[in-house]
């Protein structure tokens, strides 16, 4: 069990809180709306009315002891950059922040965040992979120029072992696992001898130009 500080509960907080605090740990959410610390005080471990850019108020709460704090702060960029800042200097171990353009990731990024998000972005993102190729089941961003995504494999593929497709050496992509489209079961870093079946489903790590390839070929 983790201990976590949620920031800013609107839609993004709100269900970043309940869905950590449903995993099964400790949850501290935070908004200076009474109307927001009611509806979710019965959804985390606990809901604090309090002004995140008071430094006195948010040191008193303990948060350098918890894993991470989460800013998710939408379009009020004053407070949201003030806050990433009070967390650093209140001692947060790790600080995570939600930013609404890429020049606020920037400053975010400047004042002491770890980790941007960008989840109007990555979603558009992600639903734009999708409609561009019905056949890409899934796509996550990863670090710079690399994705992750799932991807049934084209018909060529199909009772072909990993080894002998080569995948790595032919376009630099890994098969990190593959899930069977029906149960749902995942089997995690496939050994070569793995034969793909029509029901699989390859989730592939690699730079993207290389997954491009691949999608095209379906």
């Amino acid at each position: 069990m983790k201990q976590f500080a949620v920031i800013g509960l609107g839609n993004f907080g709100y269900y970043l809180a309940t869905h950590l605090y449903g995993k099964g740990h400790d949850v501290l959410a935070i908004d200076k709306d009474r109307n927001l610390i009611q509806k979710i005080k019965d959804h985390v471990t606990q809901a604090v009315v309090a002004d995140a850019t008071d430094s006195k108020v948010m040191d008193s709460l303990s948060i350098h002891e918890m894993d991470a704090a989460v800013v998710c702060i939408g379009t009020d960029l004053s407070a949201s950059i003030h806050t990433t800042l009070i967390l650093k200097d209140v001692g947060a171990r790790r600080v995570y922040a939600k930013a609404i353009t890429e020049d606020h990731g920037r400053i975010l990024r400047k004042v002491g965040a770890q980790e941007i998000l960008f989840p109007e972005k990555d979603l558009a993102i992600s639903l734009a992979e999708r409609l561009h190729n019905p056949n890409l089941l899934d796509y996550l961003p990863f670090f710079e120029g690399y994705s992750i995504i799932e991807l049934r494999p084209e018909e060529s593929f199909i009772d072909k072992e990993l080894k002998d497709l080569d995948l790595i050496n032919k376009y630099g992509v890994q098969v990190i696992a593959i899930k069977k489209a029906v149960s749902g079961k995942v089997t995690m870093i496939p050994t070569g001898r793995h034969v793909l079946k029509n029901d699989d489903v390859m989730i592939l790590l690699g730079p993207n130009d290389s997954l491009d390839l691949l999608r095209q070929k379906k």
